[in-house]
């Protein structure tokens, strides 16, 4: 197995986890967009669009709004894009990760302790969640084993237009009620800066 072949909602059943709803990020303060980003994405959506596959959205959309916040965030995060990673393949914790946002002490060498992973999708969330819920369990896996405490790992699954996020603390799982959508880019970038920020 690998990151890939976790379906949802059979994962939670998978690595024994509760699962949750909730609006998770209802008091997230709107992110200062500029004007000229805010261009950028209104034109590389219409590409993305245009193109219709899961390529195009995750280059001209999902990697330019992570890269616009490590750019305002003065790097303060690593972000790694397209990574085979292994972190236990008996459990099937290895893979594809489209994006893995961690706060190692290099961007030349993938390292705990791991925040977030952003997986792409072309038309329907609901299609990446096991794969993503898959890789933040890895990633909660890899902290412990680093000896890293990092409290909450964060999802999100995004086919560029619709945004999800998710959360896992322990054994609990929450996935964020709202689905976001890019043309509230403030709301999704604040939300994204409330999670490398913690």
């Amino acid at each position: 197995m690998a990151f890939r072949d976790f379906t949802f909602p059979q994962v939670q059943h998978d690595f024994g986890l509760t699962l949750r709803d909730a609006d998770l990020f209802s008091t997230a303060p709107l992110f200062a967009v500029r004007a000229e980003f805010a261009a950028f994405i209104r034109d590389g959506t219409a590409l993305a669009v245009a193109n219709s596959t899961e390529k195009a959205k995750s280059e001209f959309i999902i990697a330019p709004v992570l890269l616009e916040l490590w750019r305002s965030l003065a790097g303060s995060f690593s972000l790694f894009s397209g990574l085979e990673w292994e972190v236990d393949a008996a459990r099937g914790l290895n893979g594809y990760c489209d994006f893995i946002i961690s706060r190692g002490t290099s961007q030349y060498v993938l390292g705990a302790p791991f925040v977030a992973i952003v997986e792409a999708k072309n038309d329907i969330i609901r299609t990446g969640l096991g794969q993503c819920i898959a890789a933040m369990y890895a990633a909660q896996v890899s902290n412990k084993h680093s000896k890293v405490a990092v409290e909450t790992i964060y999802g999100v699954v995004s086919t560029g237009s619709a945004w999800k996020f998710l959360q896992l603390r322990e054994s609990e799982l929450t996935i964020d009620v709202p689905e976001h959508y890019i043309d509230d880019l403030p709301k999704i970038m604040g939300i994204l800066k409330q999670i490398v920020a913690v």
